[in-house]
């Protein structure tokens, strides 16, 4: 197992030796050290961090040193076996779910950590459905099976169970809890103790003749996996002539791996080192290269037409700019991965997404918060450029002469707001700023200013999430703010439909304005959104103004009837209007047509939605009754309940606007032994007694 020197890092070149990872689990399941450990035995750090005491590298901000989570992805380059491996550490808590996602949409593979005690968790579920909706070929890896509690055999069973996943064990641990000595290795059919405190910690031992039975039993469903994938294997398998070598088993694993038929399932404890360099050598041999993976599509931004990305350095330059992050000396970092073709530092590119250019000044290799500065990065890359300004996250880079648009990376809307203003008038200024920063970094961070009170308002996923927000505001910006209560971010829909008329006309005596639609709003279906349907007869409306039209639709909905909140599951048809030759604009038709909506909207039933949450509590059986009937409390439905050693995991789901305050209150109930997560589900109708009592209605 051979590490690489940087002059010899150098000279890779070849797209075939690039492994680009994502490192992702629930929070608490040991990514970050999983990660930390990766890097020791590369050879990228010489001394491993420790979450607990601060000091790892991949966790490199004050609040995630402080508080022993990581908040944003860290990216971070190292050499296995001659290979390149691209990492990311990505959090694990479901208020940074964003760092996750946009992660996973340039990734090539994941590796995704369970904790052998506390298995698949909501968290875990989450990101496996983003690695789902990105076609990422997975590995797992069990941590913690030296812990208290642990147990190999039940992850593997709620891997498949709850993801629905093929879960193939490729290692056997020989023992467990405070008595794990090792793993069986299915592939070689060899046995290893782990060695305490040494670089290459283990040993080859002969297989325990106890575990035998089972070796051989995992052993044939290792072998009858790689049947599937190749007919040789299947045939010295079935007739017994013939001896199956390491390299075809792997072989077949491989493919099926990169199809997604199946996950391979390590195990180990990070946080002990063991099982890492195991871990290692599964990353090169099962993950994909960048050129194996199924072909990046775009569309050509003039014509609209479908447009393949190839992955050779020779073929048209591609690049997804991922994530920004703000330097307070260097300025704005843009994270890209390069689909295809070379970027050059001193060259010019095209943003088709802005339909603008960029100059690229500086290009580097990013290790968590430090750089490297390179010339050029090409297809497969994982960087960093500095100083581009007016790039942004989903924002497609590419020849100008060759230009293509990629899939633009979609979050999730923000489920809780509070308001905030500058300790003194004075720093207005520096609020508006700091803010608009922050946005161009964080997807899912959102702000606005409440036409109504004036109050600036900042919304994201959750409590922790603008914590941290504002937080980074005092230590980055030197920005002191008074911060009111975190608040519920309500939606609001309609239930029936109506048709309604704007008029906006203005006669001055010299140009004046006409503008007259006749509109249709009606539900749409849930979690779809706003659509526009225009259904006008020919000639009723220039063609030119339809456009406008469509801006002053959706400019209406950001502020429903109810509650002045965002409109959501919105169908707007356009069925008629008339305009004047010489006074009708486009401001004119924006306007009419956001009078029609609000009318339209105000007479068709108008309902308020709320942010509903997944909520799993897990808590020793002593506290159980009292902690379900605080859920019950609360508006949840509980919809399982699992026993596992006098320890009980209850999931359902309960309301946001019940939920602040819970971790206090759980701690009270149960004399802090049970723990909780939480993530966004979906949002749903708000019962109509509460309705009027959040909207102030007698």
């Amino acid at each position: 197992m051979k590490t690489f020197l940087k002059e010899e890092i150098k000279q890779m070149t070849d797209i075939s030796l690039i492994r680009n990872i994502g490192v992702v689990a629930h929070i608490d399941a040991g990514k970050t050290t999983t990660t930390e450990r990766m890097l020791f035995h590369t050879g990228r750090i010489h001394r491993a961090g420790n979450v607990d005491e601060g000091t790892t590298t991949m966790d490199w901000m004050e609040q995630e040193q402080e508080r022993g989570i990581t908040i944003t992805s860290a990216a971070t380059t190292c050499e296995w076996n001659n290979h390149r491996i691209n990492i990311i550490d990505t959090p694990g808590h479901v208020d940074f779910t964003a760092e996750v996602e946009r992660s996973l949409r340039v990734l090539d593979g994941a590796v995704v950590v369970f904790c052998a005690v506390g298995g698949v968790q909501p968290q875990s579920e989450t990101v496996w459905r983003q690695a789902d909706k990105y076609n990422i070929p997975r590995i797992i890896f069990v941590n913690k099976l030296d812990r208290t509690g642990s147990d190999f055999f039940n992850v593997v069973d709620q891997v498949r169970k709850k993801l629905s996943a093929n879960p193939l064990i490729l290692q056997l641990p020989i023992g467990s809890e405070d008595k794990l000595l090792g793993l069986i290795d299915l592939i070689t059919m060899k046995a290893y103790k782990y060695i305490e405190d040494a670089d290459n910690n283990v040993e080859e031992i002969e297989i325990p003749h106890e575990m035998r039975s089972l070796v051989s039993k995992y052993r044939i469903k290792v072998l009858e996996a790689a049947t599937e994938a190749d007919e040789k294997i299947l045939d010295k398998f079935l007739c017994g002539v013939g001896k199956i070598t390491e390299e075809e088993v792997n072989t077949a694993l491989r493919k099926l791996t990169i199809a997604g038929k199946i996950v391979p399932v390590l195990s180990g404890s990070s946080l002990k080192n063991k099982g890492i360099p195991f871990l290692l050598n599964a990353v090169v041999e099962y993950l994909p290269s960048p050129v194996e993976v199924a072909s990046v599509e775009g569309v050509d931004p003039d014509t609209g037409e479908k447009v393949p990305v190839k992955s050779g350095k020779e073929d048209p330059l591609c690049v997804l700019a991922f994530k920004i992050q703000t330097d307070p000396y260097a300025g704005q970092l843009t994270y890209i991965r390069v689909y295809s073709g070379v970027l050059s530092k001193g060259t010019t590119v095209y943003n088709s997404t802005r339909n603008s250019y960029e100059r690229i000044s500086k290009i580097v290799k990013m290790h968590a918060n430090s750089r490297e500065e390179v010339d050029s990065v090409s297809s497969g890359d994982i960087a960093g450029l500095v100083g581009l300004k007016n790039t942004f996250t989903g924002d497609t880079l590419c020849e100008e002469k060759k230009p293509i648009l990629l899939e633009n990376i979609k979050f999730p809307d923000p489920v809780i707001w509070l308001a905030i203003e500058p300790k003194t008038k004075s720093d207005d200024e520096k609020l508006s700023k700091s803010l608009t920063k922050l946005l161009n970094e964080d997807p899912t961070f959102k702000y606005k200013i409440d036409e109504q009170t004036g109050q600036t308002i900042i919304s994201g996923m959750g409590e922790l999430h603008l914590e941290i927000i504002i937080d980074r505001m005092k230590r980055e910006f030197d920005l002191e703010a008074n911060v009111g209560k975190p608040q519920v971010a309500y939606k609001e829909t309609i239930t029936k439909s109506s048709e309604s008329e704007g008029k906006f006309i203005r006669q001055t005596g010299g140009h004046g304005q006409y503008g007259h639609v006749v509109l249709t709003v009606e539900p749409n279906e849930k979690g779809k959104g706003f659509e526009f349907i225009n259904k006008i007869r020919e000639g009723r409306i220039p063609r030119e103004y339809f456009s406008s039209i469509q801006k002053g639709v959706a400019g209406a909905l950001d502020s429903g009837p109810l509650g002045n909140y965002p409109v959501v599951d919105v169908k707007v048809t356009l069925t008629d209007g008339s305009y004047h030759e010489v006074d009708s604009s486009d401001i004119a038709f924006k306007t009419a047509a956001s009078i029609a909506v609000k009318d339209g909207l105000a007479s068709a039933a108008p309902v308020l939605l709320e942010p509903i949450m997944k909520l799993e509590v897990v808590t020793p059986e002593e506290y159980l009754g009292d902690i379900l009937a605080d859920i019950n409390s609360r508006r949840g439905r509980i919809e399982n309940m699992v026993e596992s050693k006098k320890v009980h995991t209850v999931s359902g789901l309960v309301p946001l606007s019940n939920m602040f305050g819970y971790a206090s209150a759980l701690r009270s109930l149960s004399q802090g032994r049970a723990t909780y997560v939480m993530e966004p589900a979906f949002y749903d109708r708000v019962p109509e007694k509460m309705m009027k009592e959040i909207l102030g209605i007698s």
